[in-house]
C-alpha cells in the first residue's frame, strides 16, 4: 500500500467515523420518533454509552466505501452503515455480559453492565438491535423499496441464527459451555460470528448500487476474505497485544479455552493465512480497477491493525 493510498484511506476512515458518530447521536436522541410513546432516560443513555465516543467505525466505513464504487449518495450509505453499527454495538454489549465472555473493559472504559447493571445492558442491546431495523427500512436510505427490503433481509441473515448469533453459540459450544466441548470448525464459526457483519458492510454497497451479479459476487468474495483476515488479526492481538492498546482485556481467548486460528495454525501460520486472504481480497476487487483502491487499503488496515 503506497503512502498516498494510506493517507487517503486514513482520511476517509476518520471522516466516516465522524459522520457516523454525529448520525448515531441524532438517531439515539432523547426525542421520541413518530409512533414511539417515550424514550426512557436510562435506556437511551445506556444505548448512547455503548454506541458513541469510541470505535473505528470500520463497518459503516465498508458500507460507505463499497457504495461509493457505484456512486451511491453518501447520506443513504451512512444511514445503512449506522444501522449496521447499531447491530455491532448491541453484539458487543451482550458479548461482554457475565453469561457470555464476562468482560470488564471495552474501548478503554467499563463495559455497559459494569457501568450500569446486567438488566440495563440486556435491554440496551435489545433496543439497539431493534432500532437497527427501524433505520435500515427508512426511505432516505434508497428510493426503491425493493432495495431497502433486500438490505433488511441481508442484515437480518448476517446478524441472526445463520450469521452472528449462530456463530456465537457455536463458539460457546466449543468452550464446553453446554457439556462436552464440541469440535470447532474455526473458519465456519468466525465466518458467522465476526465475518458476517463485515461481509454485510461490503455487500450493502452492492445492494445500494444495484450492482450486476459479477460486481455483487466480487464484493461478497472480498467481504468474506476481509472478515476472516479481521478475525485472525484479532486472534493474534489477543496473544500479542496488551489491554492498554486494545482497550479490552488481552489473553481472554486463552482464559476461556477458545479454539482460534492461532491455536490451530500457530502464529506464523496465522500470519501467512492473512497474507493469502489479502491476495484473495485484492483479486476480487480487480473488477473495479482504481475504484477499489480504498477497499484494498481497508483490507491492509484490518490485517495490520494494533487495536
Amino acid at each position: 500500500m503506497t503512502a498516498t493510498a494510506l493517507t487517503d484511506f486514513t482520511h476517509r476512515l476518520d471522516k466516516t467515523a465522524e459522520e457516523t458518530e454525529a448520525l448515531l447521536g441524532e438517531l439515539l436522541s432523547d426525542a421520541p420518533m413518530a409512533d414511539e410513546i417515550a424514550r426512557p432516560k436510562r435506556l437511551i443513555e445506556s444505548m448512547r454509552y455503548s454506541s458513541l465516543g469510541g470505535g473505528k467505525r470500520l463497518r459503516p466505513f465498508l458500507v460507505v466505501e463499497s457504495a461509493a464504487v457505484f456512486g451511491v449518495p453518501r447520506r443513504g450509505a451512512l444511514m445503512a452503515g449506522a444501522a449496521l453499527e447499531c447491530i455491532h454495538c448491541y453484539s458487543l454489549i451482550h458479548d461482554d455480559l457475565p453469561a457470555m465472555d464476562n468482560s470488564d473493559l471495552r474501548r478503554g472504559r467499563p463495559t455497559l453492565h459494569k457501568a450500569y447493571d446486567d438488566a440495563t445492558a440486556i435491554l440496551a442491546g435489545d433496543a439497539l438491535l431493534t432500532i437497527a431495523f427501524d433505520i435500515i427500512t427508512r426511505d432516505e436510505i434508497h428510493p426503491d423499496a425493493g432495495v431497502r427490503l433486500a438490505l433488511t433481509r441481508a442484515l437480518a441473515r448476517c446478524a441472526g441464527v445463520g450469521g452472528m448469533a449462530g456463530g456465537q453459540i457455536l463458539d460457546l459450544a466449543g468452550e464446553g459451555r453446554f457439556g462436552d466441548r464440541d469440535p470447532v470448525d474455526v473458519a465456519r464459526v468466525q465466518q458467522m460470528k465476526t465475518g458476517a457483519l463485515l461481509r454485510f458492510g461490503c455487500i450493502a454497497g452492492a445492494l445500494l448500487g444495484q450492482a450486476s451479479a459479477a460486481e455483487y459476487q466480487a464484493l461478497d468474495d472480498y467481504g468474506r476474505a476481509l472478515g476472516e483476515a479481521f478475525q485472525i488479526a484479532d486472534d493474534l492481538l489477543d496473544v500479542e497485544g496488551d489491554a492498554a492498546t486494545l482497550g479490552k482485556p488481552a489473553g481472554a481467548d486463552a482464559e476461556l479455552g477458545k479454539t482460534t486460528f492461532v491455536t490451530q495454525l500457530g502464529i506464523e501460520g496465522a500470519r501467512q493465512r492473512v497474507r493469502d486472504l489479502l491476495a484473495r481480497g485484492d483479486a476480487a476487487l480487480s473488477i473495479f480497477g482504481a475504484k477499489g483502491d480504498v477497499l484494498r487499503a481497508a483490507a491492509h488496515f484490518v490485517a495490520e491493525r494494533k487495536s
